[in-house]
């Protein structure tokens, strides 16, 4: 027992001589830590499996997806190297909130100068790369509530000096990212704004009416977007349309179904042969599954719940409020998109497109999930230890 003590003392030291830690301000969340990389390696492996058919196929090139997500894997490495010795108390600089808010606006205005993407304009074109500002823009609703709601304390209390002014800012934000006809990280965007809202402390009063307008809001949404609503409806009987608005959500079934208990074998995927839609995007997880079987997919589950657990435990133990709003902000944000996730390729809510964190196929989604992962792990350097 003394020496597995000894190997670990051993390799914690090792990775803090790498990211040059400061022992005085404590240690990092090595699960926290280990879990990220975990998932991130399972992405790359995935996207790989996923992808190759299709790959070969059309690009002469089976590795072609998975070479464009190395690129993001190795940036958002570098990412959160900084991150977690960047102190995270500078995002309380006014200036620097300001300065990110205005060039996530920014960005998101400039979308709309590139033509639209399967109807929806989400990406900045960058030669073969592309940017997605949505993904940004999730982060920096969390830093501007973080540093608002710290500010106001017990102002929260108050509607509309507290609760008001702060959603309308994140509603901005939301609204832009509504514009861009990407409903999915809109609702993230508010959801998040109301756990955070909800752990400073305002009334419940409040937070029942803020449930009902964004219960009401998101209905007329979905009801005032044809497209919208033939989701709902397909979700609720897939096989009225299975060649239409259902293929997907049954792609999805038949895959998860013929994973059996152990799967057919990583590479053995029927359904990522031009029958799931996104196979190594927003349905990866039903490929994951097909190959490795209710098994693997547990597994994928059980990360996912280390992670959100671990976040929850760095925001309790931060030492300060606006630590404990950013953790928070940061771990919501990636709990409801997994959870959305897993979710849509289950079927037990309407297909929508949200990637599976760390694990989908996708640049934007990486590099910030891993930047904003490395600030976590820097709050988890300020906690009391229990």
């Amino acid at each position: 027992m003394g020496n597995k003590e000894n190997e670990l003392d051993i390799k914690s030291t090792r990775i803090s001589r790498l990211f040059k830690l400061n022992k005085a301000h404590g240690e990092i969340d090595y699960i926290l830590f280990y879990t990220v990389i975990l998932l991130v390696a399972v992405g790359a492996i995935m996207i790989y499996s996923a992808s190759s058919y299709r790959a070969a196929n059309e690009l002469q090139d089976s590795m072609y997806y998975l070479k464009r997500q190395l690129v993001f894997v190795f940036v958002g490495a570098a990412a959160i190297v900084f991150f977690i010795k960047w102190d995270y108390h500078k995002f309380k600089n006014p200036r620097l909130v300001i300065v990110l808010m205005g060039i996530t606006i920014l960005l998101l205005l400039l979308v709309f100068l590139f033509p639209p993407i399967n109807g929806a304009q989400r990406w900045i074109q960058l030669g073969p790369l592309s940017l997605q500002p949505s993904e940004m823009a999730k982060y920096v609703v969390v830093i501007y509530l973080a540093r608002s709601l710290d500010k106001k304390g017990d102002g929260i209390k108050n509607f509309w000096s507290g609760v008001f002014p702060t959603l309308m800012v994140a509603g901005i934000f939301a609204g832009l990212v509504l514009a861009e006809k990407n409903l999915s990280i809109t609702s993230v965007i508010m959801f998040v704004a109301f756990i955070l809202i909800t752990v400073s402390g305002a009334k419940k009063k409040h937070l029942f009416t803020l449930g009902g307008i964004g219960l009401a809001a998101g209905m007329t949404l979905i009801l005032v977007a044809p497209y919208r609503l033939k989701r709902l409806l397909s979700f609720m009987d897939p096989w009225a349309d299975p060649r239409g608005d259902g293929y997907q959500l049954i792609q999805s079934l038949l895959a998860l179904g013929s994973g059996g208990f152990l799967g057919l074998g990583f590479g053995m995927s029927r359904q990522k042969a031009y029958y799931l839609p996104e196979p190594h995007n927003d349905f990866i997880f039903s490929v994951i599954a097909e190959e490795t079987g209710f098994l693997g997919g547990i597994i994928i589950i059980f990360l996912f719940g280390i992670l959100i657990w671990r976040g929850v435990v760095i925001s309790i133990k931060c030492k300060d409020n606006f630590g404990t709003l950013l953790a928070m902000g940061i771990t919501s944000v990636i709990a409801i998109q997994a959870i959305i996730n897993l979710a849509v390729v289950t079927g037990t809510m309407p297909v929508t497109g949200v990637p599976l964190p760390f694990i989908s196929y996708g640049g934007s989604s990486l590099l910030f999930n891993m930047t904003a992962v490395g600030i976590l792990l820097n709050v988890s350097r300020n906690r009391v230890k229990w």
